[in-house]
């Protein structure tokens, strides 16, 4: 199984990603991103990563993910923020394979941990994801401020 880092002339995929896995997840008409956006925050702000899951040198998969931190470990973790195989290469194990990628990113940086979410109605994901051994973490909710009300709390 091959991977590769995103390059700057890869922002349309990467947003063609994006947008299959918001019609996966029913939430295509949440999708602002835009290639001159992504270009801009993964490449130039460089707060994001991308890598691609490959098959016969064609992407099949992505992840994106940052660093966070942990103040408990006192190091960066990685949060995985999308994880997407394309529907007809599910299976053939591309999805762990970038999760196996992305710990052996961290491993290497000297991460301490690896972390996503995942929504609740997504059965497929949480069994694939069990199957690995993630521990969900329950005890936490997560919350979100964003839009106005984002802009609300920052006056």
């Amino acid at each position: 199984m091959k991977f590769r880092f995103a390059e700057p002339a890869d922002a349309g995929l990467i947003l063609r990603f994006i947008r299959a896995l918001a019609e996966y997840e029913k939430m295509s008409d949440q999708v602002v991103a835009t290639e001159e956006i992504l270009t801009e925050w993964i490449f130039q702000k460089q707060k994001a990563e991308v890598i691609f899951a490959l098959e016969d040198n064609k992407e099949v998969g992505f992840a994106l993910f940052f660093h966070n931190f942990s103040t408990f470990l006192g190091r960066a973790g990685v949060y995985l923020e999308d994880l997407f195989v394309l529907p007809e290469h599910r299976g053939k194990g591309y999805g762990k394979g970038l999760l196996r990628e992305l710990a052996r990113i961290a491993k290497e940086r000297g991460c301490g941990r690896l972390e996503w979410a995942c929504l609740n109605w997504n059965r497929p994901s949480i069994d694939f994801y069990l199957s690995l051994d993630a521990a969900p973490m329950n005890e936490w909710t997560v919350y979100r401020l964003t839009g106005d009300t984002l802009d609300n709390m920052a006056k």
